[in-house]
């Protein structure tokens, strides 16, 4: 399909390093309008992640505009296309993990963000499992999602070590896999239980799983006061401080579309096609969806993820954060408390 007229087609070298990671944007990213009214917000997303719902709120109830700035929203194929796209200044804001932006501030990169959803993964049984405490994972087959250095994945074996003794990692029979890979598998009983991204959970849970225990559970037994956002809207901060009035409206917008997604059940009927559920699975997505909203600020959450910090480090180690011992200063935007 031909570029829309004034389009700026990505260089020949970023589309080559996208490739060479596997992964290629799904549409080219706009390009910003000379002669713009307001300031626009490049936002990059995955075609089919939940971050979608919420932009799509802004987008259809304008408050993008209201709040001045207007959102222009590019979908990727993969995480590591919007990575690359942040990181070669093709789009301004994605959404990553608070753990990704800490490295790469230690390694001297300006990123920064600001919280998006407090929404983690579980561990989900069947309603009938004869499990019922992490300990009885012990022999079990589990499915993981998202890899050996997740960080939901490694809270629960901090948890499994500290309350049972228990070397999770060693101690289940664990198999790595895709996100929906592994709900297949855990629905058709090759796994006795899985842990997956919130989202699957939710989609699970709908399907008569419930929770075994959860990140934010583990979050909140190795010191945590409060639910630690796992995602947040991420961006240079060297770009946010050029740019603070139209980060401050977009982060409005984003609060706006939170409240109406929070408090109007017929916003998630009119999301049902892009959220992909209906009925008991809607639903479960919403309640789930609206748990995760952040309700503290971004001073407390920055706190409680330094502590998290120390213990994803001495489980994960070098592999998971470099060097750096501590969460880097500057992690969560400074400017959300000024």
């Amino acid at each position: 399909m031909p570029p829309l007229p004034g389009a700026t087609m990505p260089s020949r070298r970023h589309l080559l390093h996208l490739a060479a990671l596997g992964t290629v944007a799904l549409a080219c990213p706009p390009a910003r309008k000379a002669f713009a009214s307001v300031p626009e917000i490049r936002v990059g997303v995955l075609k089919f992640g939940t971050v979608s719902w919420e932009l799509d709120t802004i987008k259809h109830h304008g408050l993008d505009a209201a709040s001045g700035v207007e959102l222009a929203v590019t979908s990727f194929a993969g995480e590591d296309a919007t990575n690359v796209a942040l990181l070669a200044g093709e789009i301004d804001v994605i959404v990553s993990d608070w753990l990704w932006v800490s490295r790469l501030r230690s390694e001297g990169s300006d990123l920064t963000l600001a919280p998006y959803s407090t929404a983690v993964g579980a561990i989900m049984v069947k309603q009938d499992s004869p499990i019922k405490t992490l300990a009885g994972l012990a022999g079990k087959r589990l499915g993981v999602a998202g890899g050996p250095l997740d960080k939901s994945w490694l809270l629960l074996q901090a948890l499994a070590k500290r309350d049972h003794g228990l070397d999770l990692a060693s101690a289940a029979d664990v198999a790595y896999g895709a996100p929906p890979l592994m709900s297949e598998k855990a629905m058709s009983g090759e796994f006795d239980a899985v842990l997956n991204f919130w989202h699957f959970c939710a989609r699970l849970e709908a399907k008569g799983f419930h929770r075994l225990a959860g990140a934010n559970d583990a979050a909140l037994a190795l010191g945590a006061s409060g639910p630690v956002s796992a995602l947040g809207y991420v961006f240079h901060e060297e770009w946010a401080s050029a740019n603070e009035a139209a980060v401050r409206g977009f982060l409005k917008a984003s609060a706006a579309a939170k409240t109406l997604m929070k408090n109007s059940d017929a916003e998630w009927l009119r999301l049902a096609p892009l959220v992909r559920a209906e009925g008991k699975e809607l639903e479960t997505l919403r309640d789930r969806y609206r748990e995760g909203i952040p309700a503290r600020s971004a001073t407390e959450e920055a706190a409680d993820a330094e502590k998290l910090y120390a213990v994803l480090a001495e489980i994960g180690g070098e592999r998971l954060v470099g060097g750096a011992n501590e969460m880097a200063p500057g992690t969560y935007w400074t400017g959300l408390t000024q």
